[in-house]
C-alpha cells in the first residue's frame, strides 16, 4: 500500500524497524525539549501529514518500552486518524510516573499502525441471538 505523506519535520519518514513490525515509530518534532511533570499531559507534534485511502485508518499507540521503563503512555489510545483528516499528526503523551520526563526533539513517542476497517450497517431487531456468555461483563470469563 502506498500512502501520500508530507514531512515538515526535521526527521526521516517513519519506517518499520524489522520485517515483522506492525507499527512505525513517530518522533517528536520540537524546537525545544518539553519537560513533562508527573500526571501532566502534552500534545506533541510530529511534523507529519498523511493522506490515507478511504477504508483505512492510522492508529496511534503507545510504545511499550516507554510505558514499562518510564511510565509514559498515550491518552485516547489507540488514537484514530481518519482517511479525510489532513492536519498534522500530533500525539497526546501523559506521564504516569512520579518523575519528570524530558521529551527531546527526535524522541520516539508513539507508534503508528495502518489498518483497514469496515463500515457497519445497522440492522435493527427486537432481540439478539443468545450466547453462553450472555450479558456477562468484565471478568465474566474468569482469570484462568
Amino acid at each position: 500500500m502506498k500512502i501520500r505523506i508530507v514531512n515538515h519535520s526535521k526527521h526521516p519518514l517513519p519506517a518499520y524497524e524489522t520485517v515483522a513490525s506492525a507499527g512505525m515509530d513517530l518522533r517528536a518534532n520540537l524546537d525545544a525539549a518539553i519537560v513533562l511533570k508527573p500526571l501532566e499531559r502534552v500534545l506533541v507534534p510530529t511534523g507529519l501529514f498523511i493522506e490515507i485511502p478511504i477504508g483505512w485508518e492510522a492508529q496511534i499507540r503507545p510504545r511499550s518500552g516507554l510505558a514499562i521503563n518510564k511510565g509514559i503512555t498515550l491518552l485516547n489510545t489507540p488514537g484514530t486518524i481518519d482517511a479525510d483528516y489532513r492536519g498534522e499528526i500530533k500525539v497526546i503523551v501523559v506521564n504516569l510516573s512520579t518523575e519528570d520526563f524530558v521529551i527531546s526533539n527526535g524522541e520516539r513517542v508513539a507508534q503508528m499502525i495502518i489498518a483497514a476497517h469496515e463500515k457497519a450497517e445497522w440492522i435493527e431487531v427486537d432481540e439478539l441471538i443468545e450466547t453462553p456468555r450472555g450479558a456477562g461483563g468484565f471478568g465474566h470469563t474468569g482469570t484462568k
